[in-house]
């Protein structure tokens, strides 16, 4: 691993899920550095928003609609990002969504769904953009690729567990294409946000009680970049409580189960609303 900073300034990248959340934190915190931006999300009026902000503080923005669940959809969008772009030097697998309930009560098409944007569509758009992260690593060593996991990738709860496997996947994922990477120039890190406030959130009921307190959306960019920048590999924004939880659950996972059963009903209301799909 290089000891030198990554240097994010006027890098060319392409965000997946940029219309809103993370993904617009993200850009505009890159806009500041002065990158050239790929926006891609499927509502082009979300995409025209994160533009505008891009534009606003300094940086040049390219949207493009798309829905990666869709046959192909991936690679087309990684062969318009490079073409507006010139190159790419920086991919962030942002986009998601999310059903919760218990599994049998899951539609087939919203497991489905889930499975090719929260996992498939990043490994096919990480294979179609190799060919020019590579590049970019060996003309300035300051390439990266980036997967927004899950504190779900981290700590498997009750009626999330189609979408706490996706995101383990995608962590698995980006560790073995990261060693695939050793040497080449291409940093790879991957993100374990806890509950943010983004409108991904907006329809669970689940609150700081059942340790879905919110996190404001600027505070975890913020430690994302930080931790980025600083070329971590793993970069944990979860509140003090929830990695607490992820300790405890490494160490006995049984006392997780122990310490969960009498809020299950609790949970089963709280959550099984929440879809975003």
């Amino acid at each position: 691993m290089q000891d030198v900073a990554l240097d994010l300034r006027g890098r060319r990248t392409l965000i997946t899920g940029a219309g809103s959340g993370i993904g617009r934190a993200l850009a505009v915190e890159l806009a500041a550095r002065q990158g050239a931006l790929a926006l891609v999300g499927r509502r082009a009026a979300a995409l025209a928003e994160t533009a505008a902000l891009v534009a606003e503080r300094g940086g040049t923005a390219h949207p493009i609609a798309a829905d990666l669940t869709l046959d192909g959809e991936p690679e087309r969008v990684v062969a318009r990002a490079v073409s507006v772009l010139g190159g790419l030097d920086v991919l962030v697998n942002n986009a998601g969504n999310v059903r919760a309930a218990p599994l049998e009560d899951i539609d087939v098409a919203d497991i489905t769904a889930m499975i090719r944007l929260n996992l498939l569509a990043p490994v096919l758009a990480t294979r179609a953009a190799l060919p020019y992260l590579r590049a970019a690593g060996a003309e300035h060593g300051h390439a990266a690729l980036v997967g927004i996991a899950s504190a779900s990738a981290l700590v498997g709860l009750p009626y999330y567990a189609v979408y706490a496997a996706t995101k383990a996947g995608l962590t698995r994922f980006d560790e073995s294409v990261r060693r695939e990477l050793i040497g080449s120039g291409v940093h790879v890190a991957t993100v374990y946000p806890g509950p943010v406030d983004t409108p991904m959130m907006a329809t669970t009921q689940a609150g700081e009680d059942l340790g879905y307190g919110l996190r404001p959306v600027g505070d975890v960019v913020a430690e994302l970049m930080a931790g980025l920048e600083a070329r971590h590999i793993d970069i944990n924004t979860q509140l003090p409580e929830r990695r607490a939880m992820e300790d405890l659950n490494a160490r006995d996972p049984l006392a997780i189960d122990a310490a969960l059963a009498p809020s299950l009903a609790e949970r089963r209301a709280a959550v099984s609303g929440h879809r975003s799909i």
